[in-house]
């Protein structure tokens, strides 16, 4: 079940993130309130996750699932570079992840 919550945890890091651009600098109320809810919520769960997993994989699995979903999402949204090397990066991220969980 931890892991499931750190999963949730890590898509919320990634509509917080994506939150930000939304916000427009925090001028837009809506995009700010809901970027904030799910910076808190988010935060929330990953405490609730290291009541059971060691503190260094969540937090590393956590920002892995963050940075992977937020430059997937911002190639997709907003037309970011989609370069060979930004690939393997998301490609070396995602073996990491997947290391640190087998590992746990």
């Amino acid at each position: 079940m931890a892991w499931m919550i750190l999963f949730l945890a890590g898509i919320l890091e990634i509509g917080w993130a994506i939150g930000l651009k939304y916000t427009e600098g925090f001028t837009r109320l809506m995009p700010t309130v809901l970027t904030g809810a799910s910076m808190v919520a988010s935060v929330v769960l990953l405490g609730i996750a290291v009541r059971t997993l060691p503190l260094g994989t969540a937090y590393a699995v956590w920002t892995g699932i963050g940075t992977v979903g937020t430059v997937i999402l911002g190639i997709v949204l907003f037309a970011e570079p989609a370069t060979a090397v930004r690939i393997g990066c998301i490609a070396l991220i995602i073996a990491g992840i997947a290391g640190l969980k087998l590992t746990a």
